[in-house]
């Protein structure tokens, strides 16, 4: 799945711990793995200039500064230079000693612009990539160039926060192409190492209730009457909060059947709640080795860099954590729908005052409920029948 593998370098834990996950996956997959290190010789350049106006009285004068910029230029550039090659080193020999085919590079310019330019010019196909740099504090969530890597580039990333990678690989799964393509990922991440894969998925009951009571507080009475707003309310309590679960309980038994294909039998949870804030839950209570999520979510708009979910987790998990940006659609068969009951016109006419939005849902509620009374096709009566037992 992976053959050519970027792990930026910086010496600090977290880019030492990114080289040994970079190396074992390498190993797992066949990959190569290429180490670089980006220094700003022209920015200490630029510093200096700004420094000068604050300068002695005797470096004042202009051959005394020109000669200051040049031994100034010569050391920092000379030093940066030692200190990216000390870098590389480090990485080679590790690689070297895994078994790993490798190769370094050293990179002059804004840390963040030349990996993203770097990324966009070659194949690579996985970058792992330390969570903090050098400059880490003690609040620090996410350092600058990861955050600023993560949100530019399109290729798989996996962000790593810590060196202990025990216990299962967590995907999860929302029914998006990238959350599926994070399940393959995941699932051929852990075949080399025995490793179990479970799927989880989250959705929000609660929001519809949130959005309702702000609603009430200024709607008018007319104009509760005129959204029909109790109605409104018991829909979507009735209906639309269990086909919300019914849609997530469908996305992973996909993701069990996708992985069943592959010859692994997955564990699947189904979470209830705010979904970044369930997973985060789910992953305190039992840490996995990786927490693996798609780029951006299945309702996520054209050009959109992360999804809010997935940006909270990265922030905010305590487990290395994978950001797919591949993607997978699940085989047609996974997709087909049962073609449903035969509707009679004023039924259907019935089905036109719900809105529009919830009328899979409701189409589908109605549908059982006259399956469980041995009716073949939906009436009017079936459908006012239903809607009583509704309300």
């Amino acid at each position: 799945m992976y053959k050519k593998i970027l792990v930026p370098l910086d010496n600090s834990k977290y880019s030492n711990a990114a080289i040994t996950l970079s190396l074992k996956v390498a190993g797992a997959f066949g990959a190569t793995v290429t180490g670089s290190h980006v220094y700003a010789a022209e920015l200490h350049d630029d510093r200096f200039k700004q420094m000068e106006p604050g300068l002695p009285p005797k470096y004042q004068e202009e051959k005394e500064l020109e000669r200051q910029r040049d031994i100034h230029d010569d050391l920092i550039t000379r030093g940066l230079q030692i200190i990216s090659d000390s870098y590389a080193e480090y990485f080679q020999s590790m690689a070297t000693d895994a078994g790993i085919v490798n190769e370094s590079k050293s990179l002059e310019g804004k840390n963040y612009l030349e990996l993203v330019k770097d990324i966009e010019a070659n194949d690579y196909d996985l970058v792992v990539m330390g969570v903090l740099g050098l400059g880490a504090v003690k609040k620090s969530q996410i350092g600058s160039v990861c955050e600023r890597v993560m949100r530019r580039i399109d290729r798989d990333l996996i962000i790593v926060k810590n060196e202990e990678r025990t216990g299962k690989y967590l995907v999860a799964i929302d029914g998006s192409p990238n959350s599926f393509a994070g399940l393959m990922s995941a699932i051929a991440l852990a075949k080399g190492d025995n490793i179990e894969v479970e799927a989880v998925a989250a959705f929000d009951p609660d929001f519809h209730y949130t959005a309702f009571k702000s609603i009430e507080g200024v709607l008018s009475e007319e104009a509760g009457k005129v959204f029909k707003f109790k109605e409104q309310e018991k829909l979507h309590e009735e209906i639309i909060d269990k086909g919300l679960a019914k849609i997530y309980q469908d996305h992973l038994d996909t993701a069990a059947e996708i992985a069943k294909e592959k010859g692994v039998e997955i564990k699947t949870t189904l979470l209830s709640g705010k979904p970044f804030e369930e997973i985060l839950k789910y992953v305190d209570k039992d840490p996995p080795a990786l927490l693996v999520m798609g780029r951006v979510g299945f309702h996520a708009a054209p050009g959109l860099d992360i999804g809010s979910n997935t940006e909270n987790c990265v922030r905010l998990a305590t487990c290395n954590i994978m950001v797919v940006s591949g993607e997978v659609n699940p085989p047609e068969k996974e997709k087909e729908v049962t073609e449903g009951l035969p509707w009679t016109d004023e039924a259907e006419a019935l089905l036109q005052r719900v809105p529009k939005m919830a009328h899979g849902m409701v189409r589908k509620f109605v549908e059982d409920f006259a399956s469980e009374k041995g009716s073949t096709e939906v009436t009017a009566d079936i459908m006012r029948e239903a809607r009583s037992k509704m309300m």
